[in-house]
């Protein structure tokens, strides 16, 4: 991940304004398998269709964001709710 610990202390979900972390290795590529089935959405219901390299999860786990080319996408409705994973 490329996001500096600095900015990590300050990024916070936009919803529910829970911290964020990186997204472990093990959980993004479960994401990418799901995507690559058709199976993820983004909240807003449209299908994430492009593999992820890096991720941001709240601390309580129940929400993700991308990281694009070393940039967080914090909008509400890019986020990827955990709930549609089983074990995650």
């Amino acid at each position: 991940m490329t996001i500096p610990q600095s900015l990590l202390d300050i990024l916070c979900c936009p919803v529910s304004h829970e911290p964020l972390r990186p997204l472990e290795k093990g959980r993004v590529k479960k994401l990418n398998d799901a995507i690559d089935r058709g199976e993820l959405l983004f909240v807003d219901g449209s299908t994430v269709d492009q593999p992820i390299s890096d991720a941001l999860v709240t601390r309580n786990a129940k929400v993700i964001y991308m990281v694009e080319d070393g940039i967080p996408v914090l909008l509400p409705d890019r986020g990827i709710g955990t709930t549609q994973l089983e074990n995650f």
